[in-house]
């Protein structure tokens, strides 16, 4: 593993921590959109843009619609999206297969929070970068995960590997992940990895932690196995490309 150097640390509140890494080449095989496509790459981590309340708040978003469904493994996802939720070991569209009970499990609140919490997210990766916002869309897969120790049924249980955002889905250029809950409080393990050559540089979640990087090769990475507990999170990942943008949820 080489050596392991803590970017963050839960124990502490950071304002801005950003650390510029040079761009692959990845970007040059897509489409290029002029002030926004990554010509500086990095990747960055605050707890100064969603509160720890708002995070919990959204974590009971994520808590109410997993609820309804969870895989056979210790991985599931839930996408307001376009719907998808684990069960079993399997998807479903929770939207078609609940139909007009969602209205009981989400609200015009739950959605409105979710929103404004992506638009702050989508602002401080603008800003680190020096692009416009508005040349951001939402990408998919943008979606709640939920991760506790029970072994893998299947390969999406396999949350693990090291992966490269751009690599798995070549429409995003901008990733973020916005922590639900707190690193050796709610869970052990699963702590966020860079892979850089000789080094790995880790991101201890907690609560309200926005870690956000360019999606490319420079930002290899990958997710310790959680040991004990349950680890929620929610990425939320972003295109240069309008064809591949997609809406924020609504209520059905």
């Amino acid at each position: 593993d080489g050596v392991t150097e803590v970017l963050a640390h839960h124990s502490e509140s950071l304002q801005d921590k950003f650390v510029e890494v040079p761009c692959s080449e990845d970007y040059d095989s897509h489409r290029r959109f002029e002030g926004c496509t990554p010509r500086k790459c990095g990747r960055g981590v605050t707890d100064a843009v969603i509160t720890r309340d708002e995070a919990e708040r959204i974590r009971r978003i994520a808590e109410r619609g997993l609820s309804l469904g969870g895989s056979d493994g210790g991985a599931s996802i839930l996408d307001l999206h376009s719907g998808a939720l684990s069960l079993g070991k399997h998807f479903v569209n929770l939207y078609r297969y609940f139909g007009d009970k969602i209205q009981d499990v989400f609200t015009e609140e739950d959605f409105a929070l979710y929103r404004d919490v992506r638009q702050r997210i989508q602002q401080r990766i603008a800003q680190a970068f020096g692009i416009s916002s508005a040349s951001m869309y939402l990408t998919k897969p943008t979606f709640f995960s939920r991760i506790n120790n029970t072994e893998a049924k299947t390969t999406h249980d396999e949350y693990w590997h090291p992966h490269v955002d751009k690599v798995t889905y070549g429409s995003f250029d901008y990733t973020s992940l916005l922590y639900l809950s707190d690193y050796t409080e709610d869970f052990g393990g699963g702590r966020f990895v860079f892979m850089d050559a000789g080094s790995n540089k880790t991101v201890e979640p907690r609560a309200g932690r926005v870690s956000f990087f360019t999606s490319g090769s420079e930002n290899l990475h990958r997710v310790e196995k959680v040991h004990w507990g349950t680890r929620y999170a929610i990425t939320i990942s972003f295109t240069c490309n309008p064809d591949h943008g997609i809406g924020d949820p609504v209520l059905m």
